[in-house]
């Protein structure tokens, strides 16, 4: 059996534009058209699942997922006190704390999850789909999850050993697709590509 995971990063809304920490909020105008238009291109699967988030609800909803169950596992990142700031902001009134944040896997100052810690929860999640698929043993079981851009950076640095450093390196754009497969806990990539159609030129 091997597994196929599909992740969609969700449509752009106020914290994603405006570079917040966790900021959970309904889309943009912009965003719910380009998820309805990004509709027909989003590929099928046996399973479809989404972050608890609104963002993640509300893009799966205007991509025609409305069954998509909400998943915990693929909560954004937990950012403690600094949820709904900005970096800006945090970087002018706690200096130390970020620059320990960004250069130590295991720090949490913000008093929430480490990004050691999302990259097992991602980890624990992407593993927890061999022993969930229900499909035929010598075909592909398919999951569809409209997840976090940072549950999906994390669930890159899992899936392919990367560093937890490498996690800062990765950009996961909104309305995005990107694709792993696997066959016992061994990950294959299929970079992101937009879900959303191209401008007329």
């Amino acid at each position: 059996m091997t597994v196929r995971v599909m992740l969609i990063s969700p449509a752009m809304n106020a914290a994603l534009r405006e570079a917040r920490f966790a900021g959970d909020s309904a889309l943009d105008a912009s965003g719910v058209r380009a998820a309805r238009l990004a509709a027909s291109r989003v590929p099928a699967a046996d399973r479809a699942v989404r972050g608890p988030s609104e963002r993640c609800a509300l893009t799966a909803e205007a991509l025609g997922l409305r069954s998509a169950a909400s998943e915990p596992a693929l909560a954004d990142w937990g950012l403690g006190r600094w949820a709904g700031a900005r970096l800006d902001e945090v970087s002018r009134s706690e200096p130390e704390q970020v620059a320990a944040w960004l250069a130590d896997p295991t720090a949490a100052p913000h008093g929430g999850e480490s990004l050691h810690g999302l990259c097992a929860r991602a980890g624990a999640w992407l593993n927890s789909l061999h022993g969930d698929s229900d499909g035929d043993a010598d075909g592909d079981f398919r999951v569809l999850a409209v997840a976090e851009p940072s549950l999906v950076r994390a669930a890159l640095v899992h899936a392919l050993a990367l560093p937890r450093e490498a996690f800062w390196r990765l950009d996961v754009p909104p309305l995005t697709l990107t694709e792993l497969s696997g066959r016992s806990g061994r990950w294959n990539l299929r970079c992101g590509r937009p879900l959303a159609a191209e401008p007329a030129g």
